[in-house]
């Protein structure tokens, strides 16, 4: 069983969705958990309440990611109350969802500082914490690669996204941090609910999904943990896709 006692861990957006069951399972293989989330605190403390009931700690931090200044200001607290990180997941994300020809500069800065820039800022300040090396995971979605519709800039900034993990991996390693990737298929999460044409993108998902259901947080959530472990070593610089062979079939 993996052991992940004395470790910490820092989930960007760990207040729900993907981000909550990566906490959850992250804290019930030992590891202390650092909850980040920049509106809904009553379900940052649900998730910390729930995290606790696996006997580790949880510290609750309010940091809009794309701000540098909340940033530092959140790695300050994590310092001061675990001296240390391990393992950093970049999972925090947002954007607008428009056909090309409505968006605007404002849009596209939002989605990239939030989704793309926001790894780099969040890097930055891990590093220096992860004195005997530490994992980082980026949660990215499979339309880095494929065009959805009204998903432009949100699917750009995450290509952006999964190019940085390449280039934080070269350089990382020598330090004994990894840096990797997790691309998930189709999950219905909150998230989700904002596209208009949800209920197409389930039916179609469900139909081309060789394994013949969705992909769910908790299935994201095991290769994050597995990510994080031993077995886990020489894996460095990847984009791994769980989307239960949805992709595959172009």
């Amino acid at each position: 069983m993996l052991d992940l006692r004395g470790k910490t861990a820092l989930i960007t957006g760990g207040s729900r969705g993907i981000g909550r069951a990566i906490a959850l399972r992250l804290a019930e293989h030992g590891a202390d958990i650092v909850v980040n989330y920049v509106r809904h605190r009553s379900d940052a403390q649900e998730t910390a309440a729930a995290v606790e009931q696996f006997g580790v700690r949880c510290l609750i931090v309010k940091a809009n990611v794309a701000e540098e200044k909340d940033v530092q200001a959140m790695f300050a607290e994590i310092s001061s109350s675990f001296q240390k990180l391990d393992i950093l997941v970049s999972n925090a994300a947002s954007g607008v969802l428009k056909p090309v020809l409505e968006l605007t500069q404002r849009h596209w800065d939002w989605a990239m500082d939030i989704n793309a820039r926001a790894l780099l800022t969040l890097t930055q300040q891990a590093v220096p914490l992860m004195k005997q090396g530490g994992r980082v995971l980026a949660i990215s979605s499979l339309g880095a690669v494929r065009a959805v519709p009204n998903y432009t800039v949100v699917g750009a900034s995450k290509a952006a996204l999964e190019s940085l993990v390449r280039h934080l991996a070269v350089e990382l390693g020598p330090q004994g941090i990894s840096v990797n990737t997790i691309s998930a298929g189709v999950v219905d999460t909150d998230a989700l609910k904002k596209f208009p044409n949800r209920d197409e993108i389930i039916k179609q998902s469900l139909e081309r999904t060789p394994l013949g259901r969705l992909t769910t947080p908790e299935d994201v959530a095991d290769l994050a943990l597995f990510l994080c472990g031993e077995g886990a070593a020489m894996i460095h610089g990847q984009v791994l896709v769980v989307d239960g062979g949805y992709a595959v079939q172009g």
